[in-house]
């Protein structure tokens, strides 16, 4: 087996890292020592952002109790499963720096897909909600704001209308650096200088320019081609492995995929939810069949709207009963949280293959034993 590999920190690296920790705005005028930074990391696909971003959080960590991390990247987040985009509130430096893991966000928004292209709209929506709870919680009267700077860690979808997502972003969120990863590839990149500025862009931001990392103290390159569908699948796996206490005996996928099948659901009455579909329509007819074995967003009306609402986490409808009203849920998240629910959202995440075949089992499946959510 290969000795675990460290990640150089390139002294470009270092200098973005300090200089955004060591921020001052004078411009800002004499509350200006007082604002945190607020950095956006941004590059093409597999360019190093993530590993940048928990540097930086790392550095950040050394001034500041506490560091907030928005998370736009519904395709590989950093802190939560795929489908979300998430605010979280980091206050323990992140020891690897190769691989994310799970942490309960502050506040997140199911949104349902992997990837902001079928809806840029309703996308950026969600991120602002989060920008501004961010800017509430952080600049409220019982907060001293220099207490939470924020990281915005970007997708890799630059090109096209991602690339105009990214532009409104600037535009909209509080950003005061701009970190910009630039690769070998110069036709991938994102175009040089500031380029969010157009006659109306936020000129005083500070634009960044690294590389990204090369290799390891063992001489090996860190930015290898990854496969976005496993991953997904490895993050929806290892979310719902906080069903069971860590010090369950489930280490293969086989082992939790029986254990969740041997689960007891949660019982939630369908008359006490509203079930809405995203990006797409579905007849009324057909609703339970395409909520049946599917992953949903748990939504909470009154942490935002019903058009927007804020979601507590994730589950899996494991059966439907029609002739009871009710539905089956598997979900890690706390009965008192999830008695909160009242909205099921219903995306394009898909549960894992390997958690429908389950020998013994019928999918999707209903148990006999279950737990009332009222």
């Amino acid at each position: 087996m290969d000795e675990e590999a460290e990640i150089i920190i390139s002294p470009g690296w270092e200098y973005a890292a300090s200089a955004i920790a060591d921020h001052h705005s004078p411009a800002m005028g004499e509350r200006a020592a007082s604002f945190p930074p607020v950095a956006l990391v941004c590059g093409p696909q597999n360019s190093g952002k993530s590993t940048f971003s928990r540097h930086l959080l790392n550095v950040l960590l050394r001034r500041y109790k506490r560091v907030a991390y928005l998370d736009p990247d519904v395709g590989q987040p950093e802190f939560t499963p795929p489908g979300l985009l998430s605010l979280t509130i980091v206050e323990k430096p992140i020891s690897d720096m190769k691989r994310p893991c799970l942490k309960t966000p502050e506040r997140c928004l199911f949104f349902g897909d992997t990837s902001a292209k079928r809806n840029p709209d309703l996308y950026l929506e969600c991120m602002f909600a989060l920008s501004d709870y961010y800017q509430l919680k952080c600049h409220s009267q019982n907060c001293t704001v220099d207490e939470m700077p924020l990281i915005v860690n970007t997708p890799g979808w630059v090109k096209g209308i991602g690339y105009n997502v990214l532009v409104r972003m600037l535009k909209r969120l509080p950003i005061t650096h701009v970190v910009k990863i630039n690769i070998s590839a110069e036709n991938k990149n994102i175009p040089s200088g500031k380029f969010w500025l157009d006659g109306d862009g936020n000129d005083s931001i500070q634009l960044i320019e690294i590389e990204p990392p090369r290799q390891d103290h063992l001489n090996r390159s860190i930015l290898t081609a990854k496969d976005g569908s496993l991953i997904r699948d490895v993050r929806l796996l290892a979310y719902f492995r906080q069903c069971f206490p860590s010090n369950s005996d489930i280490t293969k996928i086989k082992e939790l995929a029986r254990a969740l099948a041997a689960l007891p659901p949660y019982e939630v009455p369908i008359a006490s939810i509203k079930i809405k579909h995203l990006h797409m329509q579905v007849p009324r007819r057909e609703v339970f069949y395409s909520l049946n074995g599917s992953i949903v967003g748990l939504g909470v009306s009154s942490m935002g709207t019903d058009d927007l609402p804020f979601s507590v986490g994730l589950g899996i409808v494991r059966g439907i009963d029609l002739m009871k009203g009710l539905l089956y849920v598997i979900t890690p998240i706390p009965l008192q949280i999830l008695e909160e629910v009242d909205i099921l959202l219903q995306g394009f995440i898909e549960t894992p293959t390997s958690l429908l075949q389950v020998k013994g089992y019928l999918s999707p499946y209903i148990s006999l034993d279950a737990v009332p959510t009222t």
